[in-house]
């Protein structure tokens, strides 16, 4: 490989290490945000599958299985918000394609637990943006490192008090929000916009998928015209580190908190797998 010549990092040189990482230059990498309870992630078995799939989608040679223990490890016996970030490691060759024979990165960061709304009704506001997603079925699902859609969205959000901004897709579908899954619900049926295209295959999503099904609730993942908001008896967003979060405000409509939504938030508060 061609290597660099010189590398500065604002104007102080440095070793090549990082500045050759492919997840810098590229955005090639996946990222999981865990919420750790008492030393144990929560859904760990669910954010470890998914870790797999989009290791494998990329072509990142990682032991996907040994990845989330290992974080468990670093960060100790306690509550805390973890971001584990995946690269596929510094370039040995110039140029995007990669050569196969990359060896993984793992990044590591600890926070301290952000505390839950003093309520759980807590007020949650929401806005529909007029940034778009991009359709891309070769990236759609994956907690992909390129996020620069979900950063212009949010700047688009700079001077609302709105809590989360809904995105559509290029298409004109529901996508999602800028850091949730989105739900709504229609007389009593639980509705998901598909992730096929674009947005990310949340774990939460998937949890409540899940429980919506063993609590006998109708769900559905579909094709929602941004309409169906306005028609919604019903509206939440889901995380790792939210949870389930009901929406009690869209533009200037005020939302109950119902009872499909009070159902699987009050199933899902205290599982960990």
């Amino acid at each position: 490989m061609r290597q660099a010549t010189g590398i500065w990092l604002d104007g102080v040189p440095v070793g090549d290490a990082w500045a050759q990482d492919r997840g810098l230059h590229y955005g090639d990498g996946l990222f999981e945000t865990l919420v750790l309870r008492q030393g144990r992630i929560r859904f760990r078995e669910l954010h470890t599958a998914r870790l797999a799939e989009g290791c494998e989608r990329l072509g990142i040679r990682l032991d996907a299985a040994s990845a989330l223990p290992a974080a468990e490890r670093l960060a100790g016996a306690q509550d805390a918000l973890l971001k584990l970030i995946v690269t596929r490691g510094s370039a040995v060759a110039r140029g995007y394609a990669p050569t196969g024979t990359e060896i993984p990165r793992q990044l590591l960061l600890r926070y301290a637990l952000p505390p839950a709304p003093d309520a759980e009704d807590a007020a949650t506001g929401v806005i529909v943006l007029k940034a778009t997603l991009g359709e891309n079925r070769l990236l759609a699902g994956m907690k992909h490192l390129n996020r620069l859609e979900q950063v212009l969205a949010r700047a688009e959000m700079r001077d609302s008090s709105a809590f989360e901004g809904i995105l559509c897709s290029s298409s004109g579908l529901l996508a999602c929000g800028t850091m949730t899954n989105l739900f709504l619900v229609h007389e009593g049926v639980l509705r998901t916009p598909r992730v096929d295209r674009c947005g990310i295959a949340g774990v939460m999503r998937a949890v409540v998928l899940r429980e919506a099904a063993r609590a006998g609730i109708p769900a559905e993942q579909a094709d929602l015209l941004p309409q169906a908001l306005a028609s919604a008896q019903e509206i939440f967003l889901t995380n790792a580190r939210l949870g389930v979060r009901a929406v009690t405000q869209l533009g200037e409509r005020r939302l109950p908190v119902g009872p499909v939504t009070h159902e699987l938030r009050s199933r899902i508060a205290s599982l960990d797998a």
